[in-house]
Formats: structure tokens, C-alpha cells, sequence
């Protein structure tokens, strides 16, 4: 008959520690996030949209607060499907013009 090891206890002790310590660390996170919120009608802006010389608008754009920090940039073309939408939501862009782009609430 043979006998577990020492070393396969103490491997399995550390999942209680390891498991703790991941609690210990959401715990944390959740507690750095800004408990108040800036509601979406008072954001000036999320980001700019530039029209390229090809009528192509393109959206520099970044998330809200409290969310994860996220960034992006895309590229709409005529003819697009959202392209009509994008481009009234600014409110009128023209070739080599910057504007900024005030959140979809």
C-alpha cells in the first residue's frame, strides 16, 4: 500500500491562499472604480471623426466612465450602412474637417 507524499497536501493547501488572494484582489479593484457616474447627456465628447478626402468619416472614439478604459478607431465609407446615421449624429462633416463626437445616449 502506498502513501499520498507530502508534497501533493501542501499543493493542494495553496488553492484556499490562492483563491483568497484572487478574492482580496477583485475586492480591490471594485473598490478603486468611481462609485458615481456622469449621466451620457452631460459628455461633450467621446472621441473626434475626421472626413478623408474620399468622403470616408473616420471615428477616433473612447469609452465612458466607470467601465473599462477601451479605445478605438473605425472607418466608414459611403455607402456604408451606418454611414448616413454616423454622419447626421455629428451633424454635417466635410472633407478635411474635424469634429467632436458627442456620446449615442
Amino acid at each position: 500500500m502506498r502513501r499520498r507524499s507530502r508534497p501533493a497536501t501542501r499543493r493542494s493547501s495553496a488553492a484556499p491562499l490562492a483563491l483568497a488572494l484572487l478574492v482580496a484582489l477583485a475586492a480591490a479593484a471594485a473598490a478603486a472604480e468611481p462609485e458615481t457616474t456622469v449621466p451620457c447627456e452631460q459628455v461633450a465628447s467621446i472621441g473626434v471623426a475626421t472626413m478623408t478626402d474620399d468622403g470616408a468619416i473616420m471615428l477616433r472614439l473612447r469609452s465612458l466612465p466607470p467601465g473599462p478604459i477601451g479605445e478605438g478607431t473605425m472607418r466608414y465609407k459611403p455607402g456604408d450602412r451606418e454611414y448616413e446615421d454616423i454622419r447626421k449624429h455629428i451633424g454635417g462633416i466635410a472633407p478635411g474637417e474635424t469634429k467632436p463626437v458627442r456620446p449615442w445616449c
